[in-house]
């Protein structure tokens, strides 16, 4: 990422939508609309003054809303370009007509409260898609209580909460009570596999949760981890003898059953009610959090993309491709990568995006040519 914020034939448009896109010549006009950030790019350097004093609040939709953020924030602390925005819903001067805190903090005068919307048009020649993917939300499947219960959280929480600049600094600290969970669930195909939501494989979560067991026990020595399954679909290369290590290293536990219901008691334990099919009996299990293994979805700006670009998509919402070309989209010039087309993992995803990259190159250079 850094790298391309640096490169001098790199040109980042961020906090921007595609709005239209129309045939040009041999390629597209492409008409986009930047959002106002309040805060002028070129100048910010995000030095963090101004979020020290704003008064206003938010959840923090990065840190799946386990804690709040100030109206005047940094996506994430990786995120490039490294400079702040104003949540106009959140902030108290574009919302009540007063503070302006941050502009007063800021010694490089990169508050813009005057800044507006820009639409621009840009011509180009070929065009990548690569939305990525948005989660399943599990609330309607209540048998599980998420929303309800506490304890019971994502695995994208999950992720947030063990990661050292999450909310609670890289530890498991129970969303109820902040007591430190040490014995974890973790239940896999929530929503995917699932005739009602989505009857396919997400491929990703068996494997991410086998990661987050293991980082459990790297935590807390003492944590106990037991992962309930329909059945383990770890196919890449090496994937199976990583599960064997969880097993055999990190002592988690794997349990072929479907939870069927999850209680809690007065102390916000959880109680999982699941069928055992290997010994084909209805058994129980307390613990003291439990994590959803959901399933992984096309994004949700991706469907109104694709009605933009023209592009087709398949029945889950997934980006068509062209038989025998895996990048090329059933537009001509437009290509896709990653997750908009099907689920894949991280290395996947990246070989995917060399091949839109190598698509997209020789399309130019063969539309330049002409």
């Amino acid at each position: 990422m850094l790298e391309a914020g640096r490169h001098p034939e790199v040109e980042i448009l961020a906090y921007t939508d595609v709005v239209g896109m129309k045939k040009k010549g041999g390629g597209f006009a492409l008409r986009v609309n930047r959002r106002a950030r309040y805060v002028k790019e070129d100048v910010c350097n995000a030095c963090g003054l101004c979020v020290a004093k704003c008064p206003g609040r938010a959840p923090d939709v990065f840190d799946t809303g386990l804690r709040k953020r100030t109206a005047i924030y940094l996506y994430f602390s990786q995120g490039i370009p490294a400079v702040m925005t104003i949540d106009p819903d959140a902030c108290i001067y574009l919302t009540k007509g007063k503070c302006r805190v941050c502009e007063k903090r800021c010694d490089k005068g990169a508050i813009d409260f005057d800044m507006k919307d820009v639409r621009m048009t840009l011509e180009v020649d070929a065009v990548i898609v690569a939305t990525g993917l948005d989660m399943f939300d599990p609330t309607p499947l209540t048998h599980y209580g998420y929303g309800r219960l506490a304890n019971v959280i994502t695995g994208i929480q999950y992720e947030r909460l063990i990661n050292a600049t999450g909310p609670t600094g890289g530890h498991l600290y129970r969303p109820s009570d902040g007591k430190l969970a040490k014995k974890v669930a973790y239940v896999q195909c929530v929503g995917s596999r699932d005739l009602n939501y989505c009857d396919y494989c997400s491929s990703v979560c068996c494997m991410y949760s086998i990661k987050d067991a293991m980082l459990a026990r790297e935590h807390d020595p003492e944590s106990d981890s037991y992962i309930f399954h329909t059945d383990l679909r770890n196919v890449g290369k090496w994937f199976q003898k990583y599960e064997k290590r969880a097993a055999e290293e990190y002592g988690v536990n794997f349990i072929r059953g479907r939870v069927a219901e999850i209680e809690e008691d007065g102390n916000k334990d959880l109680l999982l009610w699941y069928e055992d099919t290997r010994e084909r009996k209805v058994k129980s299990m307390k613990v003291e959090m439990v994590v959803l293994a959901t399933a992984a979805m096309p994004s949700r700006s991706a469907a109104e993309l694709a009605k933009i670009l023209g592009i087709k998509t398949d029945r889950y919402g997934f980006v068509e491709t062209v038989p025998g070309s895996p990048a090329d989209t059933t537009v001509k010039g437009v290509f896709a990568c990653g997750f908009c087309k099907r689920p894949c993992d991280i290395p996947e995803a990246v070989s995917q995006a060399s091949a839109a990259a190598q698509r997209a190159a020789a399309h130019v250079k063969k539309a330049v040519a002409v």
